[in-house]
């Protein structure tokens, strides 16, 4: 989807060093815009001179400038915080949406003005038309869901030159256009800032090992748990139980008390999903729609109420299953995104 009055203006177009980045700065020179790569340093997971040393290469290849910006105390404070205190506090949090909010489309936005930029460029794959997201064509790399939070404001600001391609496609491409090097290199891990499991993150802020008990909904101990963040909604291993149950899921979780609360499958079914800092890209307050409660879990048909200005509930037809405080509740009309919240609730 390509706006043509969009061509030949100057677009700020975020690299990374990775092929998604890349084949977004070939794929927007090839259609006349006059590309500014942009670098953003968000923290010290990753290794900024080898990212640095492929985007100079790249640079040099396609003939695109770029600059640097260090934005690590903001993503300190808005993701990297966020995710601590949300573990912290037994909540299963989404960094890559708040990043997405907060940084990707928050921060970087602000970037447009400082060089001189008419829009912005990102290697997701979704697609927009300028007033809507749409789902990808690459329905398993699809990442509309992690952006419901962007504002309606910036869409006619942004361009997604990868929405139209499967991964494959690219991976291709780049081949054919010599980036071999960028088509070769093994995927990125799902959490940037986290190298081995997300634990060890968190050892670095609290013990997240320390045992407590699990009880069932009437509140008698029947096992131990190895500490509740390694657990959320819906999970039904890793902790022990003292005789053998049929199997237990993970229905609540108390921090405070460092207690794990488990139940029946059946304990996880919730028809009603409470949100707050809903976003939405169309003006309706009641409307009906498919709502997704995870990223990987199905659309269901719900009908979503705003109760106030950022706070709504999602009605479901059907009992959605792992019902989690912190994730995203994302609102569909077939592919085209309508907008989300952060889950606060269910019943």
């Amino acid at each position: 989807m390509k706006n043509e009055k969009l061509k030949n203006k100057k677009v700020l177009v975020g690299v990374s060093g990775g092929v998604d980045s890349a084949m977004s700065v070939y794929l927007l020179k090839q259609q006349g815009y006059d590309v500014l790569g942009i670098y953003m340093k968000m923290h010290e997971g990753v290794n900024h001179s080898e990212n640095l040393a492929k985007i100079e290469k790249l640079s040099k290849k396609l003939n695109f400038e770029y600059v640097i910006e260090d934005v690590q105390d903001e993503f300190k404070k808005e993701v990297y915080e966020y995710f601590i205190e949300s573990y912290k506090n037994g909540i299963t949090p989404n960094p890559c949406a708040m990043c997405n909010i907060k940084i990707k489309f928050g921060i970087f936005m602000n970037f447009l003005e400082k060089y001189g930029c008419d829009l912005a460029a990102t290697g997701h794959y979704v697609r927009n038309d300028g007033e809507f997201l749409y789902q990808a064509k690459d329905e398993s790399k699809d990442q509309s869901y992690f952006l419901f939070g962007i504002k309606k404001e910036v869409l006619p600001k942004i361009l997604f030159p990868l929405g139209e391609y499967t991964k494959d496609e690219i991976k291709k491409l780049a081949s054919e256009i010599g980036l071999d090097e960028f088509a070769s290199q093994k995927e990125s891990q799902d959490i940037c800032f986290i190298d081995t499991n997300y634990t060890d993150v968190l050892k670095l802020h609290f013990n997240p090992e320390r045992k407590g008990k699990v009880v069932n909904k009437r509140g008698h101990k029947i096992g131990l748990h190895k500490g509740y963040p390694y657990y959320t909604v819906g999970q039904r291993k890793g902790f022990t139980l003292f005789k053998s149950h049929k199997p237990q899921y993970v229905i609540g979780i108390d921090a405070k008390s460092n207690t794990l609360i488990v139940g029946d499958k059946k304990d996880l079914e919730k028809k009603q999903v409470f949100l707050k800092g809903v976003n939405l890209f169309i003006d309706e307050k009641t409307f009906e729609c498919e709502a997704k409660i995870r990223y990987r879990a199905p659309k269901m048909p719900a009908v979503v109420k705003m109760e106030s200005k950022s706070k709504a509930v999602v009605n479901f037809y059907e009992p959605v299953l792992g019902v989690a405080k912190g994730q995203a509740c994302v609102f569909y009309d077939g592919e085209r995104l309508l907008g989300g919240g952060w889950i606060r609730g269910g019943r």
